[in-house]
């Protein structure tokens, strides 16, 4: 069975670092679902979160063959119990009060904020779990979705599990 699993990785904060991780993907024919990488607090580390489709075997190759680049530091497995969020801006059509209003209400259930607003249109940020962002996403569609821009999936482990921190 396939499934999202969610990979958290140290690597060398160096130029290449991302395309050879991403030609590893290509030659290996796998797809990144989503991607993402900052600093850490260690300096020459940055910190990839990434998201891939596919069974445990799957899961297992990847991790091999990243543990096998030459820039890798550390890789594990961030678990369905791990905390993972994504940042959506959703840039939706809002032209009379009735749907600005209702847009008002839904914020309020997921949690939205407002980051831009003219006369014909309302750009929200959400933040949550995919499954989150998805849902809304499904709940505006009626409104008419002009602009979508999401980071990708960030993670990190609960409390003391799976220390990937630098």
């Amino acid at each position: 069975m396939e499934n999202k699993h969610i990979i958290s990785m140290l690597v060398e904060d160096q130029p290449g670092v991302l395309t050879r991780i991403a030609g590893m993907f290509a030659r290996r024919n796998y797809n990144i679902d989503t991607i993402t990488v900052g600093k850490t607090n260690t300096k020459g580390i940055s910190k990839m979160v990434i998201t891939v489709i596919g069974d445990d075997s799957v899961l297992e190759q990847v991790e091999k063959q990243l543990n096998k680049l030459i820039d890798t530091v550390k890789v594990v497995e961030i678990g369905k119990d791990g905390v993972i969020r994504e940042l959506c801006l959703i840039k939706i059509a809002a032209k009379d009060k009735k749907s600005k209003d209702e847009l008002l209400n839904y914020s309020k259930i997921y949690k939205i904020k407002f980051v831009d607003v003219d006369t014909k249109s309302m750009t929200l940020e959400i933040i949550g779990t995919p499954d989150k962002i998805d849902s809304f996403i499904e709940l505006v569609k009626g409104y008419g979705i002009q602009d979508i821009s999401r980071t990708g999936v960030t993670a990190i482990a609960r409390g003391s599990n799976g220390k990937n921190n630098s």
